[in-house]
């Protein structure tokens, strides 16, 4: 074994969802964060929750593989429908709410008719919730300040801001309302650090912001994700406060690739290939550091849940 290193820095700790006792309607809440040595260097001191993850509902039925849809008949077209199927079907501890419709290019839905949505589909289900924009710079800023009105004193994540939004204004909705910011900046540390030092000059708390570096699905950019993650890591550990913040993975960006969804008897059955495809992008996410993992796929989730219990199973037993 080489020499143990020592770190400076911990990385800080942000609460997701909010129960009775915290002011909330959720049945549970998470905490992420806490490491006080890279990913699972338990000899080196490592420390942390297990890492939560996330599962996709969109406000709108939209292109997915069949072998996809077949694991929610009936209720794509439906939100409400959708996150309760994620809930009682599958075990979802957290949802996702993509609300993509509001696109002024796709359907741009009022923000008023959103809101709505956001409001409904928090009455159906109690699990801590991440509210997940269109990635219009220009309707973004506005739906995620009225969401964070809507779901003042829940502890939502609202996914997410940028250098190029009127992030300043989302900012200050989640402020007022007590809620955290997942700060989206592509595979580029320095210019996360940058982005994550504005919004705390702005007043947000490094104990509100979550940072998603994006990450690339196997064969499509994982490596540069990998290097980030682990290089923000690295820093944050080291004492830069700007970068000691939990890591995000939007680990359903897996689908994009071809590989994943695409039908060609030469590369195996796609209904095995596709969850294998995000599978392995969100365990190659996690031996980076992630913390917390927005996925699409039932049978994904089940191997990196089953992972997550294995790695940390071990690890108490070896305390």
């Amino acid at each position: 074994m080489g020499k143990k290193s020592l770190y400076c820095g911990r990385i800080s700790e942000v609460v997701l969802g909010a129960t009775r006792s915290d002011g909330g309607t959720r049945d549970r809440r998470f905490v992420i964060g806490g490491e006080t040595a890279p990913a699972f260097h338990f000899f080196e001191g490592f420390r942390a929750r297990k890492p939560v993850i996330s599962h996709d509902v969109f406000d709108m039925p939209i292109p997915l593989p069949g072998h996809v849809r077949e694991h929610f008949p009936g209720v794509m077209d439906d939100p409400v429908k959708w996150a309760k199927c994620r809930v009682e079907k599958y075990g979802a501890e957290m949802i996702t709410l993509h609300m993509v419709s509001t696109d002024p290019k796709v359907k741009d839905t009022p923000i008023k008719d959103a809101c709505r949505t956001i409001e409904d589909v928090l009455q159906a289900v109690k699990v801590p919730i991440i509210i997940g924009g269109s990635g219009n710079p220009t309707k973004d800023p506005e739906l995620l300040e009225k969401a964070a009105e809507v779901c003042a004193g829940e502890k939502v994540l609202l996914s997410s801001v940028d250098p190029n939004m009127d992030y300043k204004r989302v900012a200050r909705a989640a402020l007022e309302h007590g809620h955290s910011l997942l700060s989206l900046i592509p595979m580029n540390p320095d210019e996360m650090r940058r982005f994550n030092k504005s919004l705390m000059h702005v007043g947000v708390k490094k104990e509100n912001i979550v940072m998603d570096l994006f990450t690339g699905g196997i064969g499509y950019g994982i490596e540069y994700s990998v290097s980030a993650m682990e290089r923000c890591r690295l820093a944050g550990l080291s004492g830069d406060e700007a970068l000691a913040l939990p890591i995000a993975s939007a680990t359903s960006n897996a689908w994009s690739a071809r590989e994943a969804w695409m039908k060609n008897d030469a590369w195996g059955a796609r209904e095995l290939r596709g969850p294998l495809w995000e599978a392995m992008t969100a365990e190659a996410a996690l031996l980076s550091g992630a913390d917390l993992f927005m996925m699409l796929h039932p049978r994904a989730i089940t191997s990196l849940t089953d992972l997550i219990g294995s790695l940390f199973k071990e690890t108490k037993n070896k305390r």
